[in-house]
């Protein structure tokens, strides 16, 4: 691959949580219908090329895990679906995050698109994990850093942190 197809393509909707160490995105290769083998590869290429060394999929299915695989980027899933208790992946999750940045590692985080659920787990998480004081400080935060606001969907998922264990700390 020569000149700029040799870079990939970003993520659709990518934005930065964490500048330079967590990013939220849509799925990459598009969502549902619009989902293009072909975008992917280039997208999955560019998170490469821009030093990602994992990525975090919140899909209730196991999209696209194949693909990171094939690609040789380290994955993980943790299914978010409306129709379960988010707690327990949730909890999983956010160990992983904590981690993995601690690691220093550069990580994306996506479900199908970038819409309420990816965006109160990750308000979720930055209050989960201490970086944020409050829930309505990380949902406004988020919100602004989207450029829209979270829905019901997405809020819910910032209360449940209450009831999770605790960060725990070394």
């Amino acid at each position: 691959m020569r000149g700029k197809w040799a870079a990939g393509i970003p993520p659709r909707n990518f934005t930065w949580v964490i500048r330079d160490r967590l990013a939220i995105s849509e799925r990459p290769g598009g969502f549902a219908p619009n989902h293009r083998r072909i975008r992917r590869q280039e997208e999955i290429i560019w998170l490469r090329v821009q030093g990602f060394t994992r990525v975090v999929s919140l899909l209730p299915s196991p999209h696209n895990l194949a693909a990171y695989e094939e690609e040789g980027l380290a994955h993980a899933h943790y299914p978010l679906s409306p129709a379960t208790d988010p707690r327990v992946a949730l909890a999983e999750c956010y160990g992983d995050l904590d981690r993995s940045l601690n690691e220093g590692q550069r990580i994306l985080v996506h479900q199908e698109e970038l819409g309420d659920r990816v965006m109160g787990a990750m308000a979720g998480f930055l209050v989960w994990s201490g970086r944020v004081p409050s829930a309505p400080q990380a949902v406004a935060l988020v919100e602004r850093l989207v450029g829209h606001q979270m829905g019901p969907a997405g809020r819910e998922l910032v209360v449940v942190v209450d009831g999770m264990p605790p960060r725990q700390t070394a």
